[in-house]
């Protein structure tokens, strides 16, 4: 059974985006405040993690970001203009080549080989979430597509940033410093800001349905991150 985290009644802070941003920010807005008080997050924020749930949690991502990669793959071959399909390249390249590199960093001082990693077998919760992310992109369009990866990037920087602004010094703790630099970065920043345009440029003139499915894809996914911290507390395969 998942772990049951209790919900802050504190509203979320007030952030804007963009209205479509802003609307899918809104219908999740109870599960996102459930990250911050997640124990694995607060195990990152005051370093009190056991180092074992965190390799768990880091060797369950390492697998994921490989179907996550396919995903913005896959909206190269869903974009219409220049614009989106060189962003969705890039981004295949930045998780490959930069989001990995924290991952690669922590096996190196852990022991732990590449290999070893890629031959990681993905938990349920793992496989469930990449499996519903894929189908989406394989099925719907870009925008769609858009809606699920935007749940899992623009979430690891709200929570590395909740963090430093209850625990300054987080991100220079000698352990779990280099996973809040990471999200907390000017870098992820960025990148997170070129995916918030161009969900706002491509459901400029969506419906009011097709906004409605985007909320559906976009709380499915944040359901999904929510049970990954679960995963990676619980340790569960």
């Amino acid at each position: 059974m998942a772990l049951q985290t209790e919900i802050s009644a504190k509203p979320a802070p007030a952030a804007v985006y963009g209205p479509t941003t802003d609307r899918l920010l809104a219908a999740a807005a109870d599960i996102w405040r459930g990250y911050h008080i997640h124990p694995f997050v607060k195990g990152i924020a005051d370093g009190s993690l056991p180092h074992e749930k965190f390799v768990f949690y880091m060797l369950q991502d390492y697998v994921y970001l490989y179907d996550y990669a396919r995903v913005f793959a896959l909206g190269i071959a869903k974009a219409k203009t220049p614009e989106v399909m060189g962003w969705n390249a890039a981004s295949v390249r930045q998780i490959l080549d930069g989001e990995m590199e924290i991952h690669r960093g922590y096996m190196k001082r852990l022991g732990i080989s590449e290999a070893e990693a890629a031959s990681t077998r993905a938990s349920l919760d793992n496989l469930s979430y990449t499996s519903y992310m894929i189908r989406v992109a394989y099925e719907e369009g870009a925008a769609e597509c858009a809606a699920a990866i935007l749940s899992c990037a623009l979430s690891y920087e709200v929570i590395a940033k909740e963090i430093l602004k209850h625990h300054p010094q987080a991100d220079r703790h000698p352990f779990y410093g280099e996973w809040v630099q990471g999200y907390a970065g000017e870098e992820y920043h960025a990148s997170n800001q070129v995916l918030i345009r161009l969900m706002e440029g491509l459901t400029t003139n969506y419906s009011e349905a097709g906004l409605q499915h985007l909320e559906e894809i976009f709380v499915n996914c944040s359901r999904y991150e929510a049970s990954f911290w679960d995963m990676a507390w619980e340790m569960r395969e």
